[in-house]
């Protein structure tokens, strides 16, 4: 009779699963999940660095144009990383730098004039930066960094 005592509320709490419940809400339906586009099948969805640099060529050149100012200070050498690629201009967001001011930027014999923004951690160039200065979008080169 004990054991009968025990078993009646689990049976009735199973049986609860088939009346129907008038406070509970419809299950929203299941998401549909978005077609693949036709060129993401079978290829790549990658864009070219070009694409995504919104810079003209009038703004490169004037970037490539400067000359070395001899006024101008060093601030120090930086390993630079590729820096938010939507973010437009000619950048460097770096420790080396305590406030927003114009400077250069030179690696390789090359130099580009950049906006000099401060940062922490790892240095970062533009992607225009890294274009102008003919550098491998995945390379980590170490630039000398000057303030003018």
């Amino acid at each position: 009779m004990r054991t009968l005592l025990l078993l009646a509320p689990l049976l009735i709490l199973a049986s609860c699963s088939q009346v129907p419940n008038p406070f509970r809400t419809k299950a929203a339906p299941a998401p549909v999940p978005a077609a693949a586009p036709a060129a993401a099948i079978g290829q790549s969805a990658a864009r070219p660095a070009e694409s995504l640099d919104l810079t003209s060529e009038a703004e490169r050149q004037r970037a490539l144009a400067t000359t070395p100012d001899p006024g101008a200070k060093a601030l120090g050498e930086a390993v630079v990383t590729l820096g938010n690629a939507a973010e437009p201009g000619f950048w460097l967001r770096s420790s080396l730098v305590k406030s927003v001011g114009k400077g250069r930027v030179e690696v390789n014999g090359k130099s580009v004039a950049v906006d000099l923004l401060p940062g922490a951690g790892s240095a970062q160039l533009s992607l225009a930066g890294y274009r102008a200065l003919d550098l491998p979008l995945t390379a980590l080169p170490q630039v000398t960094v000057y303030a003018n």
